[in-house]
């Protein structure tokens, strides 16, 4: 037996193909109309066990997210996060420890990398923004109002 046959009876892809090839019996010479093929039914017969035909996404199922913190000393690290955004991890960048310029360097290069994966990136405070990847929803806003 193949994998590809192995594979198809795990996912029970080869019912429908069975059911064609299979040749037409003696007694039956007379042309057969075609009938619409139905979806199977949902009920299984007595004494089969019952099988599930809701579909759920290989996302949903992932056991955790996680954020990430980081505070970047120098541009060279924002390659570092946006690989973290590429892993579908959201991550919360501080750039009060670096000089303004690289920040702004650095706050450019990830809202490239923010727009390429369809993300978000949000100022929540001072020299402080989060970036998240298109699997998680950032909902609220906070005010531009900041004590100095």
């Amino acid at each position: 037996m193949s994998i590809k046959n192995k594979f198809e009876k795990w996912f029970y892809l080869d019912d429908e193909e069975v059911e064609e090839k299979e040749p037409p019996r003696r007694e039956e010479q007379r042309p057969v109309q075609e009938q619409p093929r139905r979806a199977p039914s949902r009920k299984p017969a007595t004494g089969e066990p019952q099988q599930s035909a809701t579909v759920v996404s290989l996302q949903s199922l992932q056991k955790s997210s996680k954020v990430i913190l980081i505070e970047p000393r120098v541009y060279a690290e924002a390659q570092d996060i946006s690989e973290h955004l590429k892993n579908k991890r959201a991550v919360v960048v501080n750039l009060q420890r670096i000089e303004r310029d690289q920040g702004i360097r650095i706050v450019d290069f990830l809202s490239g990398t923010v727009y390429a994966i369809g993300g978000d990136i949000q100022r929540i405070g001072t020299d402080i923004f989060l970036c998240v990847p298109e699997n998680v929803e950032v909902a609220g806003a906070i005010s531009d109002y900041f004590e100095r």
